[in-house]
């Protein structure tokens, strides 16, 4: 019973890593947005969402409590909103240099969250975030599973969302102006506005999946953004395939298993006075796979299917290279 209630756990962190993916997907894999400030939008999600529910915090500040669900619509807002403002100024610029400005708002709002102590708990964070089906936590299989089929059930809905949307002619733009940005725009497209609302729903999704983290484990801090997060999401959706999202759900689940197992063979093989540094061990693993699966299957191991191009005319033969 013990092994089921931890697999449940799993599973449950895996889905908000899914989330999380599936966002990046939105963004990187069907516009070809390169965005290196993913921990960025997941930790605005997870303190919005904290901000507004947890009782202490609440009442510090002089407000009251509302509801999870609550909480989880205003962080989607919010990576929304992020993304909006971030987007509006860096959204013309190109690969490298989109990456950098995202990459050092990253850090920015990583910074904020470890100074604003009097807002967000500082280092050491933000703890008794409520959690859902809170009432079935002294039954850790209970609490682990209801968890799991709400974590589930909100990973398939946002998958049904987007095979919507990429199936429509939005979605079907947006892969053209990924493709041929200039033959899109000889149709009468707008490619800025494009790229700026494929980002936006990437970051509402990262937002409201931070939140859907922070509820379930109760607890958030700085350190838990840091750009080792958007490390390994990336890493999830390459390894899953890029541009499809059942790959993006598929290399989370992959590489949240990897990392987890790693751990638990470090702290079983190292002394406990050697296993921080051992850590580093389980990057190691996951750059190796990441090298592995872009030398044997580089566009993932679900690839974006290959479609016709109608809007432009001719058979779309590039995808997004990782």
């Amino acid at each position: 019973m013990e092994y089921l209630a931890y697999g449940a756990f799993f599973l449950t962190i895996a889905m908000t890593y899914a989330l999380i993916c599936l966002g990046l997907n939105v963004q990187w894999g069907q516009t070809g947005l390169f965005n290196v400030g993913v921990a960025a939008f997941v930790g605005a999600g997870a303190y919005t969402s904290g901000l507004f529910t947890t009782p202490a915090v609440v009442d510090r500040l002089g407000g009251f409590d509302l509801p999870i669900w609550i909480g989880w619509i205003a962080a989607a807002l919010v990576g929304g909103v992020l993304s909006f403002l971030v987007g509006a100024l860096t959204i013309r610029m190109r690969t490298d240099y989109l990456a950098i400005t995202t990459f050092g708002i990253a850090i920015t709002l990583q910074l904020a969250f470890q100074n604003l102590e009097w807002l967000t708990g500082g280092v050491f964070g933000m703890s008794f975030i409520p959690r859902a089906f809170g009432e079935l936590q002294g039954r850790a299989i209970a609490f682990n599973m209801s968890n799991l089929a709400l974590s589930a059930a909100m990973v398939f809905a946002v998958y049904l969302l987007l095979q919507h949307l990429m199936r429509s002619p939005w979605g079907r733009v947006l892969r053209a102006v990924r493709e041929d940005e200039t033959a899109a725009q000889s149709m009468g497209k707008n490619p800025v506005s494009l790229r700026l609302q494929a980002f936006v729903l990437g970051g509402a999704i990262m937002g409201l999946a931070g939140a859907v983290q922070a509820h379930f484990i109760g607890f958030i801090a700085p350190a838990n953004y840091l750009p080792m997060m958007t490390f390994q999401v990336w890493a999830m959706l390459i390894v899953g395939g890029s541009g499809n999202n059942r790959g993006a759900i598929l290399g989370a689940v992959l590489v949240w298993a990897i990392w987890a197992l790693s751990g638990s063979i470090i702290s079983e093989v190292f002394p406990a006075d050697q296993q921080a540094r051992a850590a580093s061990l389980q990057i190691v693993v996951i750059g190796v796979m990441l090298c592995l699966i872009l030398l044997w299957r580089p566009q993932g191991i679900l690839p974006e299917a290959r479609t016709s191009s109608r809007h432009l005319g001719k058979r779309s033969d590039k995808g997004p290279k990782p």
